[in-house]
């Protein structure tokens, strides 16, 4: 993997801005540019709060317990998930990928992901309210890593966990550090996928059910770093 140099997840300006904001039960730390919760938990409730509050351009998650701040896109990052949505308004109208999809993840829902992209039907997010929606009906989710130091965690760990444990049937992992996609399907309750395979760029991709979907991935070697 060439994992190059890895951005903070924050600013310290956005850091001082979000903590002024914070719940008043949610006392928050900024620690080698990392965005911590002193005690090391937060309440669902005061997580959705902090997350309406934070600045323009942070986006928050709670990831397997954990804190998050999901990096900015940068241009290829946007260029991929762009390139995903086309392909699937071209060949598959009925359905559409939400870019940027809040949804409740991991055992209970008592996670909350931003998915970089979402596979539901057409209208299916809007009679849910809020900002984060429940996965049900979701045949899959995308991530494509970005370039900052906690992606392997969040991406390759993490988010295995959470969307295996809301039973999101597929989750496509495009991953940029290797330029590899990894086709996560059959999860199961113990925060597992019981199929993990990975293609190189340029590969054609079988999707499975109940996306079943072929993903003809050449295109992703123009977006190569």
């Amino acid at each position: 993997m060439t994992f190059g140099t890895r951005r903070p997840q924050m600013s310290t300006d956005d850091f001082e801005e979000l903590a002024g904001k914070a719940p008043k039960n949610v006392e928050l730390e900024f620690l080698d540019g990392r965005l911590y919760v002193k005690g090391d938990h937060i309440e669902i409730e005061d997580f959705e709060e902090l997350a309406r509050r934070a600045p323009e351009g942070v986006k928050l998650e709670l990831i397997d317990g954990k804190l998050e701040v999901k990096p900015m896109p940068d241009q290829r990052h946007r260029a991929v998930v762009m390139w995903l949505i086309r392909l699937f308004m071209q060949e598959r109208p009925e359905l559409a990928l939400y870019p940027e999809q809040g949804l409740k993840v991991g055992a209970y829902r008592k996670g909350h992901a931003s998915a970089d992209a979402a596979l539901a039907p057409l209208d299916h997010f809007i009679a849910q309210e809020g900002d984060w929606a429940d996965p049900k009906g979701v045949p899959m989710v995308v991530e494509v890593t970005s370039r900052d130091r906690d992606t392997d965690r969040r991406d390759r760990i993490d988010k295995v966990r959470g969307y295996a444990e809301a039973g999101i049937p597929v989750y496509l992992l495009i991953d940029r550090d290797n330029d590899t996609l990894t086709v996560y399907s059959e999860p199961t309750k113990s925060g597992t996928y019981q199929q993990n395979p990975r293609y190189p760029y340029g590969a054609v991709i079988e999707l499975p059910s109940p996306v079943n979907f072929t993903l003809n991935t050449e295109k992703l070697k123009d977006y190569a770093d």
